[in-house]
């Protein structure tokens, strides 16, 4: 089944009972995204919602891709490791030899099945270009203002269609465009994307980009924007084969460039590489915090075409989790075959947990057969496509089961000698890390979990495993006054500590005097937040700790002795100069402000929610210490 319009896909979701219609009022600018905060972090990522009354002409629906059965509708499987299959069965089938001319006609079928995937040009008009706005505003669209220090409204599910001027091979990319005035955005494509690549060429060529973004159409249009293919591979080919059906596409009214005929909406124009950039942001991002401001090529509007009852979408990002871990997800799932058929035989199965904001956290499963596997996977996955933003790497044997989260601890504690099992490299960051002290670069922690051959053992034979009390370590805590709570993991050999950080200098005292103390031997990590982190919110320790750190820089490893654990210190603070000698601005978390909170929940009853929720921000408003998007000292 493929969907002809976002109507058609809204359609099914109401015959699943997965879409929840509000017909009152709601503000674009920061009440939509305090409903739908709320609803992403429900179980299973709630419902999705289609806000009918925008004070504009277009609904806006929102979290539709925000759970496993959501994505598996938009994307017509039962599983999403169901798409896996279908690619290995394909590999399979297309590489084996074949051993008479029988068995190569067998795979004919296939070929021309491949080949009906491929988008087709066709001509005429479209659908979403019904209705044609040659003076373009986009002020008629109902465009959101997320969050209460965003630089203004965002729209934040476009498809962005570009093409390299050289080869003219198509690109569709997802950048968040904040708008300036009525046919002016930004073009928010990070260094590291295709979309700023075909920037460069047509700066090199002195020419304007043509450009398209498309806006809602079969949901699979919107998934394949967002996932991490070859450079040089059309996305709208992936779109073909996941609906099982080619993307036509038309040619736009002012551009040289071609849409999705079926899309709900499209907006046209160009950038112009001889421009000056303009300052934009910050935007409340999907690590949790706010990206901050920064400069970015203008996008021209020329023209905004749209189906008749057309539907915007849109997103929200955040803390997670909420719709973009979903998605996430999918990728996951999706993209597992193609690195283990083609980059990793070994690998066995991935998982991106959701407080790694997708590339601060990967475990991997393999099978193990050889000394140091571990390693050299960890060195060719931070080799491969967008995995080279992955901080966090945890190894683990075949038999783990690494969805469970506990198991996977377990399994660290087992067999991880820090001193040996942990190594560290340096190499490209997302563009959104905050953590690193130099942008976009920094290190990166690779954790090998797996059961160690003899020639991978430890002269250290580490066999003291007796647990500590927690009353013993209890007591040692409560004589440092820096230590404000803390929550001991003795069965896992793990300390989370509150800590009220002064400088530097003084956490590494504290932690040199710690690493020395014998009775805590069978304690291998101690992880340091901020003093008004919660320590037994084990979802808000994994994402601040896995945000708020460069592995390298933040750790340290003491050995204890013949007999003993190694000790591994991880500082996962936030990071300022006046502390740390942190020079680049450190963001603040992302949250609501109290008067949008106060709105929703005066008017909550009426929305049609059922059950009154309460507002995840108020949560997390006591770890800004100033408003803004920047963290004060």
């Amino acid at each position: 089944m493929t969907y002809k319009s976002l109507n058609h896909f809204i359609q099914k979701l109401e015959n699943e009972n997965e879409i929840i219609r509000v017909k009152e009022f709601v503000s674009p600018e920061l009440e939509i995204t305090e409903i739908t905060d709320r609803i992403s972090k429900s179980l299973h990522g709630g419902k999705a919602i289609l806000f009918e009354n925008t004070g504009t002409d277009f609904p806006v629906l929102i979290n539709a891709l925000g759970s496993e059965k959501r994505m598996c509708m938009a994307l017509n499987v039962n599983k999403m490791d169901d798409i896996g299959k279908v690619m290995e069965k394909m590999f399979i089938d297309l590489s084996s030899p074949k051993a008479n001319i029988f068995e190569k006609l067998k795979v004919l079928p296939m070929l021309s099945e491949i080949s009906s995937w491929m988008p087709k040009i066709i001509s005429g008009k479209g659908k979403c270009q019904d209705i044609i706005h040659y003076d373009p505003d986009l002020g008629i669209l109902p465009v959101l203002k997320c969050w209460p220090e965003d630089g203004g409204p965002f729209i934040t599910l476009p498809m962005v269609i570009t093409k390299d001027p050289i080869t003219g091979i198509r690109n569709v990319g997802m950048y968040r465009m904040q708008i300036f005035d009525k046919k002016l955005t930004g073009m928010h494509w990070h260094k590291h994307k295709v979309g700023a690549r075909h920037f460069e060429e047509y700066k090199k060529l002195n020419k304007k980009i043509p450009i398209a973004v498309a806006l809602g159409g079969d949901p699979a249009y919107t998934y394949a924007a967002t996932a991490p293919v070859p450079d040089n591979v059309d996305e709208f080919l992936l779109a073909g084969f996941l609906r099982k059906q080619k993307v036509e596409l038309v040619k736009c009214i002012t551009q040289e460039i071609e849409v999705p005929a079926d899309a709900d909406i499209i907006i046209e124009g160009y950038v112009d590489p001889t421009e000056e950039f303009i300052w934009e942001g910050p935007f409340g991002d999907h690590t949790g915090f706010y990206s901050l401001a920064d400069w970015y090529p203008k996008f021209h509007v020329t023209c905004i075409t749209h189906r008749k009852n057309a539907v915007y979408p849109a997103t929200i990002v955040g803390v997670p989790p909420m719709e973009d871990a979903w998605i996430g997800k999918a990728t996951e799932r999706i993209f597992l075959t193609p690195i283990r058929l083609a980059i990793l035989p070994e690998i066995i199965d991935y998982d991106l947990p959701f407080e790694g904001v997708a590339h601060n956290i990967a475990i991997v499963k393999i099978n193990k057969t050889f000394a140091g596997q571990a390693f050299k996977v960890m060195n060719a996955m931070w080799g491969a496509g967008q995995m080279m933003f992955n901080k966090i790497m945890i190894v683990v044997d075949q038999d783990i089961d690494i969805h469970n989260y506990k198991q996977v601890i377990q399994q660290v504690f087992k067999n991880v000698n820090s001193e040996n099992d942990i190594h560290f490299i340096s190499g490209p960051l997302d563009v959104l890390d905050h953590s690193a002290s130099k942008f976009t670069y920094g290190s990166k922690m690779g954790i090998d979990a797996t059961t160690k051959f003899i020639e991978e053992q430890s002269d250290i034979s580490e066999q003291n495993n007796s647990p500590v009390k927690p009353t013993m370590l209890e007591n040692y805590f409560k004589l440092i006054p820096e230590f404000k709570r803390w929550n001991i993991l003795s069965n896992l050999g793990i300390a989370i500590i509150a800590v009220k950080k002064e400088s530097k200098q003084q956490l590494e005292t504290i932690i040199q005097n710690l690493s020395e103390q014998k009775d805590f031997n069978s304690f291998k990590f101690f992880l340091f937040v901020d003093e008004l982190v919660d320590v037994n919110d084990l979802n808000m320790i994994t994402w601040i700790g896995s945000g708020n750190i460069d592995p390298k820089r933040d750790s340290k490893i003491f050995n204890s002795g013949k007999d003993k654990f190694s000790k591994i210190f991880i500082d996962a603070t936030k990071k300022s100069l006046q502390r740390d000698n942190f020079k680049r601005e450190w963001p603040n978390i992302v949250i609501s402000d109290e008067d949008t909170i106060r709105a929703i929940d005066e008017k909550w009853e009426g929305l049609g929610f059922g059950d009154f929720i309460k507002s995840p921000s108020l949560k997390y408003r006591k770890l800004n210490t100033n408003k803004g998007a920047i963290a004060k000292d």
